[in-house]
């Protein structure tokens, strides 16, 4: 792979300005660049081809990082989790954690799915066991200790059973959220608060 293959190819970036990425950046825009196509429905085309003609780069210059369709789909896949443990962890701290976080993060991981459908969908949909291997690898696992630590703050009662009652709290969430994104239930945002924090500790 040469340094020519990595740099802007002006054919098929139809006029962007010129220079050459560093390492690191292209597989960032190429990311960024398909979250995009995904963010704009069915129709958009999510190829490696078509992503390097987003970028203005050569098809060849993405081979690097993605070799093949599968790789690109397993990065996204992997930012938007990344994304929504970064969300739930904004949530989290900005109402100082606790109880009222407990329900924030759960709050936040079904807005996610709503104001991005298609890269929620994606996340949850990607067979990729390596991750579990690779600890700290995704967002999810950042969402997960979230979840760990509302259970220990908000419902110490349930110490001894920390994961199950993580894992019936994020089933909760999961389960709401799917209901939003097939057109079960409305969005409402007051509405998924009451539901999340019946099983979240966030209501009396």
């Amino acid at each position: 792979m040469t340094e020519q293959d990595n740099s802007v190819n002006m054919e098929n970036a139809g006029g962007k300005s010129s220079g050459a990425y560093h390492h690191g950046d292209l597989r960032a825009a190429v990311i960024a660049a398909g979250l995009k196509r995904l963010e704009e429905g069915d129709g958009a085309e999510l190829s490696l081809r078509a992503l390097a003609r987003d970028v203005g780069v050569s098809a060849t210059a993405l081979y690097r990082h993605f070799p093949d369709k599968e790789a690109l789909l397993d990065a996204l896949a992997d930012e938007g989790l990344r994304r929504l443990g970064a969300l739930q962890a904004q949530a989290w701290l900005r109402v100082g954690g606790g109880r009222t976080g407990f329900l924030a993060i759960g709050v936040a991981y079904v807005r996610f799915a709503h104001d991005e459908p298609a890269v929620f969908r994606l996340s949850f949909t990607r067979q990729m066991p390596e991750r579990h291997q690779q600890k700290g690898s995704d967002g999810g696992d950042v969402a997960y200790g979230l979840l760990r630590a509302g259970v220990q703050q908000s419902l110490p009662h349930l110490e001894e059973k920390v994961d199950v009652a993580a894992l019936h709290a994020w089933s909760l969430v999961h389960g709401l959220a799917m209901l939003v994104l097939d057109r079960r239930i409305e969005w409402d945002e007051a509405m998924v608060e009451q539901v999340v924090g019946m099983t979240f500790g966030g209501v009396d």
